[in-house]
């Protein structure tokens, strides 16, 4: 006689464990198509990036016509972002990760595969163009539907649907920062809250097959170079605190100004179409390239910078002031693109700074500002997104730097009780709510899913 399944998603008769066979089988497809996917894109990005700067360098040859023609490409790249979006494919604007997430929890369909191709060219002309945007935005959402298009092509039911496409999720994160634990961890922590064997089995097997395939293509070397750090002393713990209950402070502060960026973009909204809207950001961005080409785009040789140390603390502090209004402007574009690789340049730079006045007002700790550049990282994108174990894990596999866990669970904790004292939304809860013009509230709204 057949036994049901638990509520927890483990099998217990014969046809239970043949369907997760199958449908692990089908998960290690989703990894392998979503993290070779994932590797094009970011190879795409980089050969963007490096044409942008060679045009950058041409261009400055020739005076007012080259300043020109580097503001008008950035415009017209922007624009032509933004109009493959709102023409083809609505649902692929911005991050995606709030519309995964309200996929999840049954709140809408599934974006059509036309999806896919939208945000993959639309990503590539956005950020090519030089905006503050981030990679893992669109791996997610192409991840997410390659793994709901695989299921769909094998009938499978609403529950194996939605198992691979969290699993297509995970696996989308993981190839973006080459961080396999951390795209299986952010699948539970962010998308699903909670634990399930079924998206636990395929996200695990879908984000290690895509790391199989796109280090293929994209090598094994964690994305940034940090030099050894010792283990910090206990006397240090005072100090991490303190670093993450500042830096919590300053992510309510960057959440807020991506809310205000995109309110004062449906207000300019009145008067000048989507795509206007978009040039106009192009064209700024563009500006600022002509001056500071280092200044614009993801900001992954920024964050290097931080760690590597060196730089001068007001060359920094004048930086982080840019990139902060940079971030929410890019976003305020709708065109495809992230937000986690903005807010690591931000951490770090917090990080390096704060950590180097603590290093000059307490030299007995022996610390080195680089560690507190590293804990900067993992303790912004936990004030502004508020999944800490993500956020802990994410930037150990980015930076190699295990000897740190100790200081980013404590800046983490602080990093997080900050803005949840101040009833400040996780960004992607304040995202999801449409028409949002500031925090949705308490972060105690989040909302479970209603599948198992």
């Amino acid at each position: 006689m057949e036994l049901d399944r638990e509520q927890n998603g483990v099998p217990r008769s014969r046809q239970d464990r043949s369907s997760l066979l199958v449908l692990g089988s089908l998960a290690f497809a989703v990894g392998m198509t979503s993290g070779l996917v994932g590797a094009v894109f970011r190879l795409v990005l980089d050969g963007a990036d490096r044409f942008r700067g060679t045009v950058i360098d041409w261009a400055h040859g020739k005076q007012i016509a080259g300043f020109a023609l580097v503001i008008g490409i950035s415009a017209i790249a922007t624009a032509l972002a933004s109009w493959l979006v709102r023409k083809f494919a609505p649902g692929a604007k911005g991050s995606g990760i709030p519309d995964v997430e309200a996929v999840l929890r049954g709140e809408q369909p599934q974006a059509p595969p036309i999806m896919i191709p939208v945000k993959f060219l639309g990503g590539v002309l956005a950020m090519g163009a030089g905006l503050a945007l981030g990679r893992e935005g669109p791996t997610v959402q192409m991840g997410a539907g390659i793994g709901h298009l695989i299921g769909a092509a094998f009938r499978r039911d609403q529950d194996d649907l939605k198992a691979l496409l969290a699993a297509g999720a995970g696996a989308g994160l993981a190839t973006a920062f080459n961080a396999p634990l951390a795209g299986a961890v952010f699948v539970l922590e962010e998308l699903v809250r909670r634990f399930d064997t079924r998206i636990t089995l395929t996200t695990l097997c879908a984000s290690g097959s895509a790391i199989g395939v796109a280090r293929l293509l994209l090598g094994h070397e964690p994305d940034f170079q940090v030099e050894p750090l010792p283990h910090p002393g206990f006397g240090t713990v005072p100090i991490f605190i303190v670093l993450g209950a500042v830096i919590g402070l300053v992510g309510v502060a960057y959440n807020r100004t991506i809310l205000g960026a995109l309110a004062a973009a449906e207000q300019l909204g009145r008067w000048w179409s989507g795509d206007v809207r978009a040039a106009l950001v192009g064209a700024a961005v563009g500006l600022l390239a002509w001056f500071g080409p280092g200044l614009v785009g993801g900001g992954d040789a920024i964050t290097q910078q931080m760690l590597a140390g060196g730089v001068s603390i007001m060359v920094v502090v004048y930086v982080f002031l840019l990139r902060f209004v940079l971030g929410p402007v890019s976003y305020a574009a709708e065109t495809p693109g992230g937000l986690f690789a903005p807010m690591l340049v931000l951490g770090a730079q917090i990080g390096l700074v704060l950590g180097t006045f603590f290093c000059r007002w307490f030299p007995d700790l022996g610390e080195r500002p680089a560690a507190f550049a590293v804990v900067g990282m993992a303790a912004f994108f936990t004030a502004v997104v508020r999944s800490p174990v993500t956020g802990i894990i994410l930037v150990t596999e980015m930076t190699g730097s295990f000897t740190l866990l100790l200081p980013m669970l404590l800046a983490c904790f602080a990093a997080m009780i900050v803005p949840t004292l101040l009833l400040n939304a996780p960004i992607y809860d304040a995202l999801a709510r449409p028409g949002a013009k500031g925090s949705r509230g308490s972060p105690q709204e989040r909302s479970e899913p209603p599948f198992a």
